[in-house]
């Protein structure tokens, strides 16, 4: 069976044999030694490894902020921690997992790794740029840890007005810190479409990319377009609060729906800043253990950038009880409706890939099944609050929770640690120990579950977010959920733990493990300083998927 030729997976033909007289380039992570050489890099896999340690160190940061919450919350009254300390902390929690983690990781760690290579590259289109763009990462995530020392913020991470305007906590550090974030962001995305565009290797087609590049030049537009909106309004919170101004304070005059206008028109295509990347790591593993290429290429691209369109136009239904009129908040939740059938496109065609191919259930593919699940989930309670009647009972209770969650957190996470646990193998030379993913995947699974579900019976029984303390009613609910956030957060230091074992005693891995077709298991594991031992032409056509790659092995069966 040949292979549809605008399969990303088989657009480049086999790979060339390499010249036994050329000089062997040593690989990135050896060919210059020392910490100098890499804070000075401009090669965007050290620049991408330097991105997942500042990301992961986020993760743990505001993964033990929800682990405090979560213990605080075992009981129904007071507790270890005072009501004003508890509000500091779940605005700490959202504001570093949203914007130090789920908005940057999948584009600053895989995309700056694996997409230049993906379209045949040596590197990205401006590597300096690449270099400002980390370090603008580290001074905002500076700028943010430094607001959480001084005082920290109280206000939620939506920094919502009119108290935020008036809160005696320092928000200004923390809204600057998120400003400078969003600045790293748009830097990434303007190299990531410079890269698409112009150095792509002769002869590779738009209708030939890897899906995941159309993901990350979709969540490139975003990035570019909608960021700076965030920035506008970030940056009016922190001088209406030190300043006294009256932008959005109502008792100087100011309009507190505006603000919420200018940070949900960023702030949901946000979400598709976060969960398009995601679904572009899920389009590379699924053809990949199906052994299969795409179901329907051509509704997986397009699919992308529908989802970016459409999530310029979705932000009021945030705002379902902010005032509106019944005619705007009808439309926006018609044009919500939209973004679900573009995911459903993608879910079917995962779907149909799937169907009769020689699947193994290696760990990245029991996270495509986790991802799969959430994402469903969530997507169907998204549905549901954005319809107005339903939303209405729901807002603002732990059912928008649960649902930001599943859909978010849920679907970042679980694409995080099926693109590690996929990519690994090519990133640092060794294969981690596959029984030990097994088990810590399947740990992950049930303990999200089990933190996040109770909370949407929470929700419907109509707890609100937010609250330090609760009914007794409440109880048997709040500490299950509570020890699925310690079963959650063991599963993730498992994860940690096996992990950076393999990078000291994991077996040595060959260029491709898991036989994909992708275009950057064509380099060594881990690959030469400028990619690719000689140079590659996508365009010698299509060869047999069902027969393993030339030289390499067939995917590990468990």
């Amino acid at each position: 069976m040949m292979t549809d030729p605008r399969d990303a997976s088989s657009a480049g033909g086999p790979p060339p044999r390499p010249d036994p007289t050329a000089a062997v380039e040593p690989d990135y992570l050896r060919a210059e030694p020392g910490l100098r050489s890499w804070l000075t890099t401009t090669d965007h896999k050290r620049i991408a490894i330097m991105f997942l340690i500042a990301t992961t160190l986020a993760l743990m940061l505001g993964g033990t902020f929800a682990l405090l919450l979560r213990t605080k919350l075992l009981i129904p009254g007071p507790g270890f921690i005072e009501p004003v300390t508890y509000n500091r902390f779940f605005t700490l929690h959202g504001v570093i997992m949203v914007f130090m983690f789920m908005v940057p990781v999948i584009p600053a760690v895989f995309g700056n790794f694996v997409l230049p290579m993906m379209v045949g590259a040596k590197d990205l289109a401006f590597p300096r740029v690449n270099l400002a763009s980390f370090y603008v990462y580290v001074t905002g995530a500076g700028f943010t840890l430094w607001g959480m020392v001084h005082g920290g913020a109280d206000t939620g991470w939506t920094f919502y007005a009119p108290y935020s305007t008036i809160s005696p906590t320092d928000v200004a550090p923390i809204a600057i810190g998120v400003f400078i974030l969003g600045v790293s962001s748009i830097m990434t995305g303007l190299n990531f479409i410079a890269t698409t565009h112009m150095l792509r290797r002769r002869g590779l087609r738009w209708h030939g990319m890897p899906i995941f590049v159309w993901t990350m030049y979709a969540t490139s537009i975003i990035q570019v377009l909608a960021t700076p909106v965030l920035g506008l309004s970030v940056s009016l919170v922190a001088l209406d609060h030190a300043l006294h101004m009256g932008i959005f304070d109502p008792a100087l005059g100011g309009d507190p729906v505006l603000f919420e206008h200018l940070f949900w028109f960023y702030s949901h295509p946000a979400v598709y800043i976060m969960i398009l990347p995601a679904m572009g790591v899920i389009a590379e593993i699924v053809p990949t253990f199906a052994r299969k290429h795409q179901f329907s290429y051509n509704a997986l691209a397009y699919s992308s950038l529908g989802i970016a369109f459409v999530g310029f136009l979705t932000w009021g239904h945030h705002l379902f009880v902010a005032g509106i009129s019944q005619f705007d908040a009808a439309i926006f939740g018609v044009m919500s409706m939209f973004v679900a059938i573009f995911s459903a496109i993608k879910v079917f065609t995962w779907i149909g890939t799937l169907y009769r191919g020689s699947i193994t259930f290696n760990t990245p593919m029991l996270y495509f099944f986790a991802f799969v699940y959430l994402f469903a989930f969530g997507g169907m309670t998204g549905i549901a609050v954005a319809t107005t009647s339903l939303d209405v009972h729901w807002h603002d209770t732990y059912f928008v929770i649960a649902h930001f969650h599943f859909i978010m957190i849920g679907g970042t996470l679980t694409a995080f640690l099926g693109a590690i646990h996929y990519w690994f193998p090519k990133m640092f030379g060794k294969m981690y120990p596959e029984r030990w993913g097994l088990v810590s995947a399947g740990l992950v699974f049930a303990g999200f579950n089990l933190t996040f579900v109770p909370q949407f019976l929470l929700g419907n029984a109509g707890m609100p977010r937010r609250y330090y303390s609760y009914p007794i009613k409440y109880h048997i609910l709040n500490v299950a959920s509570s020890l699925g956030a310690y079963l959650l957060g063991s599963a993730l230091l498992l994860t940690l733990i096996y992990l950076l074992v393999s990078l000291r005693w994991g077996k040595r891995a060959p260029a491709n493990p898991w036989g994909s077709r992708g275009f950057e298991w064509r380099t060594p594991s881990p690959p030469p300083v400028h990619n690719f031992v000689a140079p590659f032409d996508p365009a010698k056509g299509p060869y047999d998927y069902d027969q393993p790659p030339p030289d390499e092995v067939p995917p590990v069966s468990t």
